[in-house]
């Protein structure tokens, strides 16, 4: 049987090969603008992430270089050849640049994304949140401050010789994330490469050294200098990977979660000494990973919301006197936290919005039972939802979590029920766009008033009573509203 020492030779050996095919895929671009360097007399290489790609086998049209050209120089030297040149990162010794070319002479042209980095040194300032940069001299010390070994390789164009001083394609061939230089010294330089080692856990399933683990929990308190727009682009990154659960419990782990995400690591409540309520943490991994099951494609609104349903929980947990443990409003209270955090690691508007909607909405269906819900608490179930009908219908079903088959299937196939309920309304009423049956200026037409506030109380009467009883005739609502009016003025 082979052994793990020629296990590892192998998968070396695939990487190499898959590098191979391609770096020869992109070469068109890749000669072409190292030639260009080298005519002025700098060198170039392929770097970082996309060297680790290729050898993974999935290189795709966002190349990182690296140089020892400074900026100015390499903008003298793009400018001619790119479609599009940007200088937002030039601040940090990084151009970038857009470039259509056929890879092939019979295929169509490919758009190919380039940043350009001058070799460099940075490190953070501990009263500072942005890195100072210096350039290097050398690609081997330009290597060295880069995150892990698998991103610390390099490939020098054009003759494609492979640098590789810190040993990354070995970790990469026992997906293994280590870092080049001591862990301590790379994440003092950079916090947020801390952050970065959880994620990358996620997206690769890597295995983290023990060595990198133990200088995560030991420095979890720097990741506070880092900028909260920074975290969250990290947690957005981990959070549509394909293994997140992975990354999320490294966090937790190390420490990290508490500084970053502390509701996540509050999940894990003791049970009690009778084992009456689950642990909420572990139903939480397992509500995110069922979520991601009922994905069309990665869906960070939904991920997100998953995460965070039930962290009202830890607020609101009571025992109760006969020995059951309660979260009466946790869903309540949950959306107010999760507005409370989203927020401080400064979200957009709309998806702190919609996420907490969402956590405050996920326990709406239980009260449904096996059906008992009349016509119109299926409309304002639809009504409150909007737009985010789709993504409470995956979240409720995602909460599931019991190991009981019966108790599952039932809950299936309630579900199934309020959903097929909620097409047939729709068919017939188009519910979607549930609106009165007289809008605001046939109102003031009727009652004979302009606009105002009592218009505001027709409308919403109106709508009560569309939601309670379906679609009206315009005479049968203009009767209604008018004996409404009358009420009004008694």
């Amino acid at each position: 049987m082979p052994n793990a020492k020629e296990d590892n030779l192998s998968a070396l050996s695939q990487a190499q090969h898959r590098a191979v095919s391609e770096l020869l895929r992109v070469s068109p671009v890749a000669d072409e603008l190292a030639r260009r360097f080298q005519q002025a007399g700098y060198t170039l290489a392929l770097v970082g992430g996309s060297v680790r790609d290729a050898l993974l086998g999935r290189l795709g049209n966002d190349l990182d270089f690296t140089t020892d050209a400074r900026p100015e120089e390499v903008l003298k030297i793009v400018r001619p050849w790119a479609d599009s040149v940007w200088e937002v990162g030039i601040a940090f010794g990084t151009v970038g640049c857009q470039k259509d070319a056929r890879v092939e002479d019979s295929a169509p042209a490919q758009r190919f994304q380039i940043e350009i980095t001058t070799y460099r040194s940075e490190a953070y300032d501990r009263t500072s949140r942005k890195p100072e940069v210096s350039y290097g001299d050398s690609i081997q010390d330009d290597l060295v401050r880069r995150d892990f070994t698998v991103n610390a390789m390099a490939v020098a164009l054009p003759a494609k010789e492979f640098i590789d001083p810190y040993g990354g394609l070995e970790d990469l061939a026992a997906r293994v994330l280590r870092t080049p230089a001591a862990p301590e010294d790379s994440f003092s330089d950079d916090p947020l490469r801390m952050m970065r080692a959880a994620r990358f856990a996620a997206q690769l399933d890597f295995e983290v050294a023990p060595e990198v683990i133990e200088a995560m929990t030991a420095m979890a308190d720097r990741i506070g200098i880092v900028s909260a727009e920074r975290v969250r682009d990290e947690l957005n990154k981990l959070l549509l990977s394909a293994h997140p659960r992975e990354g999320l419990s490294l966090l937790v782990e190390t420490g990290l979660a508490e500084k970053v995400l502390p509701e996540l690591p509050a999940l894990r409540l003791e049970r009690d000494e009778h084992h009456r309520h689950k642990d909420v943490y572990e139903h939480t991994l397992i509500v995110l990973e069922q979520a991601m099951a009922l994905e069309q494609q990665p869906d960070l609104t939904l991920r997100i919301a998953a995460l965070l349903h039930d962290i009202g929980k830890p607020r609101t947990r009571r025992f109760e006197s006969d020995g059951r443990v309660s979260f009466h409003h946790h869903e309540v209270v949950g959306a107010k936290m999760t507005k409370k955090r989203l927020t401080a690691l400064k979200y957009p508007n709309d998806v702190v919005k919609d996420v907490s909607r969402l956590v405050e909405l996920h326990l709406r269906f239980h009260g449904y039972g096996t059906g008992e819900w009349t016509d119109s608490a299926v409309r304002r179930y639809v009504r409150d939802a909007g737009p985010l009908l789709e993504r409470l219908h995956k979240l409720t079903r995602s909460d599931c979590t019991t190991r009981n088959k019966r108790k599952a299937s039932a809950l299936s196939r309630a579900y199934d029920g309020l959903e097929h309920r909620i097409e047939r309304l729709q068919e017939q009423e188009e519910l979607d766009a549930i609106r009165p049956d007289l809008d605001g200026n046939e109102i003031m037409e009727i009652l004979g008033v302009g606009p105002g506030p009592v218009i505001g109380r027709a409308y919403s009467h109106l709508l009560e009573l569309r939601l309670e009883n379906g679609p009206m005739e315009r005479d049968a609502a203009v009767t209604a509203l008018k004996e409404w009016w009358t009420n009004q003025s008694d």
